[in-house]
């Protein structure tokens, strides 16, 4: 299948900091990449190189088999990064067409303004629109040239929940189009909905890098809620515990490798147990023991 972006073997430092340690990444067409990670993971960083925004220290970066710095590289690429502001004093309209006219491809505006929402907001000025608006604009901007890679970073944020949901029905037309998107984001059930890959990095590296489904397989956890009599400490010098917290109605929530002897256990132990669920792993519970084994 055809590549859109290559690293390989990229790293970046920052005075004697590693940000980004190692990394290698493929990008193909029609495929949605989660990339998570805890807030100074390296995501960011990962991104300004992806788009030629920041030189990696060492390693390399080939988008469309170019130099992500090259001005036809940068014509097949469009970006929703966090800090995307337009000028308040243009209406939508204005804005997304000077955006145009730096592409040499550009998606018909009509066509652009309903796909983001924004068909009704075409004559507000940008300083009017609410932080959702913004965030439909910001989008836009990062369509106006019909991108065949598209990074999105936080793209929900500020959106209410039909917003969100409207947002990411979106971004699953877009990749059906053969286009290559990652997205970053901190929602993990916003990833386990849209992404067909899952990208996480932790300290740097990447620790994995798999079909969503088989990140959630792989780990082999469930998730376990109840409430116990004798409260939690009987669960603190349990193997294999992690993740613990208090639900707002006082029951555990955690989670295990093996809740069926973690039962068993408490069970012989004369321990009274009630309001219990097992639930089998999601993406998050994925990503906290992917994340916790590594701090470990």
């Amino acid at each position: 299948m055809e590549t859109m972006a290559v690293m390989r073997g990229v790293s970046r430092t920052f005075r004697g900091a590693t940000a980004v340690d190692n990394v290698d990444l493929t990008l193909r067409p029609g495929e949605i990449v989660a990339l998570l990670g805890p807030n100074g993971a390296g995501k960011s960083t990962l991104l300004d190189m992806l788009l030629g925004l920041r030189d990696p220290s060492s390693g390399s970066v080939r988008v469309f088999g170019m130099s992500p710095t090259s001005r036809r590289a940068r014509a097949r690429m469009g970006a929703m990064l966090q800090d995307t502001t337009g000028p308040v004093g243009l209406t939508v309209v204005e804005t997304v067409r000077l955006t145009q006219h730096l592409y040499p491809r550009r998606a018909p505006l009509a066509e652009l303004l309903s796909l983001v929402g924004l068909a009704d907001k075409a004559d507000r000025r940008v300083g009017e629109l609410s932080g959702g608006e913004r965030q439909r604009l910001s989008l836009a901007l990062a369509l106006a040239g019909t991108p065949q890679l598209l990074i999105l970073d936080e793209p929900t944020a500020a959106l209410d929940v039909a917003g969100r949901r409207s947002l990411l029905g979106t971004i699953r037309e877009l990749a059906v189009q053969d286009r290559a998107i990652v997205l970053a984001t901190h929602d993990l059930r916003e990833a386990q909905a849209v992404a067909d890959r899952v990208v996480v990095l932790h300290h740097g590296r990447k620790i994995a890098d798999a079909a969503t489904a088989e990140i959630v397989g792989r780990v082999g956890v469930r998730r376990v809620q109840l409430r116990i009599a004798s409260g939690g400490l009987w669960l603190a010098n349990q193997p294999d515990i992690f993740d613990v917290s208090t639900l707002p109605d006082g029951r555990l929530d955690f989670l295990s490798r093996d809740p069926e002897a973690l039962l068993e256990r408490l069970f012989r132990g004369g321990h009274r147990v009630s309001e219990l669920s097992i639930a089998d792993a999601d993406l998050e519970s994925a990503f906290v023991t992917l994340t916790e084994e590594r701090t470990a």
